[in-house]
């Protein structure tokens, strides 16, 4: 296993006030998240630590609309934590290290259970851009089924040999299905990895939808769904603003 590089960084003000803001927008994820139902009682997201690749943020091991920014871990990509915090991990850690491992571009991980999405893990129909809002959907999410690399095993990703699967089958795609669990969400920013967790369940079922129509469906082209992801790219303050003060306010009531 790739060892982990050493880190001794000086921390500044700016340094610190910058991870605090990320804690804040994590959890903020969480919530966002949780709200979308997207995530529930189990789930995750995380963010690499901008301060050192090696390293990402994600929650202790709870639910995700509970999460504080003081339950925010650092860990490696051994999914150690940094500054020997003993706190619960959740057990699919490795979804996010080696993932990060093997994609340095990708910034921000989600790990759903999502309803409408799990069908299309199980079906031999893949899961398709019905609408420019999930253009990054592409020609089709992969599938990852552990049962192909590791035999009958409790669906979850438990070490970094199935983690390291899990990123072969991602490939440089933005969002890979996990037949009989979930489906992961990849992106360059927390708020866009936010977006496309929820737009992949959206999606899903707008699919469910049109295929139930009976008819032939049309789906985004490649070069469509890219032309949209730039441009929802470009605008993910726009729906990360609104998020974040709609599960604020929740949060308040």
């Amino acid at each position: 296993m790739q060892a982990t590089p050493p880190y001794t960084p000086a921390i500044t003000e700016h340094d610190a006030a910058s991870i605090a803001q990320l804690r804040e927008d994590l959890a903020a994820a969480n919530h966002i998240l949780a709200h979308h139902e997207v995530l529930d009682g189990f789930g995750h997201v995380s963010v690499r630590d901008p301060r050192n690749a090696a390293h990402f943020l994600i929650a202790q091991s709870m639910a995700p609309e509970l999460v504080t920014p003081d339950d925010i871990l650092t860990l490696d990509l051994d999914c150690q934590p940094v500054d020997g915090d003993t706190r619960k991990r959740y057990l699919e850690t490795w979804i996010h290290s080696e993932i990060y491992r093997a994609r340095p571009d990708v910034k921000a991980i989600v790990h759903s259970h999502s309803p409408s999405v799990i069908p299309f893990a199980a079906s031999s129909v893949r899961l398709r851009p019905v609408y420019h809002m999930a253009g990054f959907l592409g020609s089709g999410a992969p599938v990852f089924d552990i049962r192909h690399c590791f035999g009958c095993t409790d669906m979850l990703v438990r070490n970094g040999e199935q983690g390291k699967a899990l990123a072969d089958t991602l490939g440089d795609s933005d969002v890979a299905l996990m037949r009989g669990h979930g489906f992961v969400a990849t992106a360059p920013t927390l708020p866009a990895a936010v977006y496309r967790a929820i737009y992949t369940e959206l999606n899903a079922g707008m699919q469910s939808t049109a295929i139930a129509l009976g008819g032939e469906v049309t789906y985004l082209s490649e070069e469509e769904g890219k032309r949209s992801t730039e441009t929802n790219l470009g605008v993910m303050e726009r729906p990360w603003t609104l998020w974040k003060r709609q599960a604020a306010a929740l949060r308040r009531d």
